[in-house]
């Protein structure tokens, strides 16, 4: 997997290799306003984590996802903060996240 020193670095290569949509982070699936779709754990695939920590402030951290799904031909990323999975989050959509992140 590719390494890449900074978050617009691999969001620019990520996008260039066909992750274009943009996913939002919802409490039961990840929304892509492009499409108008909810995509729900069972529908998607991370294919690929980056972290990036802040050089000054450890709370300006970010994951980036690069993620797919099959059933509906996309491919898209989603930027997340660190620790922003809460209680609001179903079991299903944190267990999917977290899987990965290790």
């Amino acid at each position: 997997m590719q390494s890449y020193s900074t978050l617009s670095l691999a969001i620019n290569d990520l996008i260039r290799r066909g992750y274009t949509y943009n996913f939002n982070l919802r409490p039961d699936c990840l929304e892509c306003a492009e499409n108008q779709l909810s995509v729900h754990p069972d529908d998607f695939d991370i294919d690929e984590i980056h972290r990036f920590e802040g050089m000054t402030d450890p709370g300006d951290s970010n994951i980036l996802y690069a993620i797919s799904s099959l059933k509906y031909g996309l491919k898209g990323l989603l930027v997340s903060a660190y620790g922003v999975y809460a209680d609001t989050y179903s079991t299903e959509m944190m267990a999917k996240l977290e899987l990965r992140r290790e």
